[in-house]
């Protein structure tokens, strides 16, 4: 058996992300203890009840004391508050990492927190799906999928390839990347993706009563996509977007200008330059199955 990196590991926030890690490092054995911190008892209970952590306290006092890795699993506009919550425990020599989607804001409201002895690494791991609450979790979710980890300077480098170690033992990829080129790539990637879904799931939302249940009867694959997507945790995607304001606005003019551009092309009839255009997307979809990230 694969002998632990860390004694006890503690999720903050035990939703589908902090449950599906903790599923991980209990099927690979990466930690003898699980314990997680969340707001909810509802939430707390059930992930005990489901066995996917040993011990779940909504008071940090609790279970942070002795965690070796605190791993952050809330929405960004709650990490703040967080950090606030378990700077007073974390235990000299423990590892802080993090799940966000936006790192130069994780990095603005929880690095204030770590005292000193305590390694501080933010991370970002390329993996979920719509669903949420400790039963949603996947031990598979993160198997073949990137982990970004963007330390900051200064960065205990044992602590590092410590943390690194745990996510290529549990399946990831692992890429170390700055903060702020990983929130303009995931801008592209992720965050204009989800806000386009939402568009059009609401517009779809706001026809007259018939054409909308229509759409819902006749929804190809492509609208029923945009719909998995739309269904994301709405806390979650309102402190990504509030968090990440410039590199999404600057993305979604880029956007705005190349969809005027095939606005035009379709007014003009230019059906040259549609089937250039979807021509050269076709090989983004290549590269994605090629990469085997489809």
């Amino acid at each position: 058996m694969t002998e632990p990196l860390f004694d006890t590991v503690c999720l903050v926030g035990i939703g589908h992300i902090g449950s599906s890690l903790a599923r991980a490092l209990r099927k690979h054995g990466l930690a003898r203890r699980l314990v997680a911190l969340e707001a909810s008892p509802a939430a707390a209970a059930k992930a005990v009840e489901l066995g996917v952590v040993d011990r779940a306290e909504c008071d940090p006092a609790l279970v942070v004391p002795g965690a070796g890795l605190v791993v952050v699993a809330v929405p960004i506009g709650a990490v703040a508050e967080v950090g606030a919550a378990i700077a007073p425990h974390l235990t000299p020599g423990a590892i802080v990492s993090d799940v966000g989607s936006v790192k130069l804001a994780v990095i603005r409201d929880l690095a204030p927190f770590i005292p000193a002895g305590v390694a501080f690494i933010p991370g970002h791991p390329i993996a979920g799906t719509e669903h949420s609450g400790p039963e949603s979790g996947l031990a598979d979710l993160f198997e073949g999928r990137w982990q970004i980890l963007t330390p900051m300077p200064g960065t205990d480098p044992a602590a590092l390839a410590r943390l690194s170690d745990l996510w290529t033992r549990i399946g990831s990829m692992v890429e170390i990347m700055e903060p702020a080129h990983h929130d303009k790539v995931l801008a592209i990637t992720s965050h204009l993706p989800h806000l386009i879904a939402y568009t059009i799931v609401g517009t779809a939302s706001d026809l007259e009563s018939d054409l909308a249940h229509e759409v819902i009867k006749f929804s190809a694959s492509g609208f029923r996509d945009f719909t998995r997507i739309a269904a994301s945790n709405p806390v979650m995607w309102r402190d990504i977007f509030l968090n990440n304001r410039e590199s999404v606005l600057e993305v979604l003019q880029r956007f705005t200008e190349d969809l005027t551009a095939l606005q035009r092309a379709i007014r003009r009839g230019e059906g040259e330059t549609l089937e250039k255009r979807f021509s050269e997307t076709r090989k983004i979809r290549r590269a994605i199955i090629d990469a085997k990230q489809a």
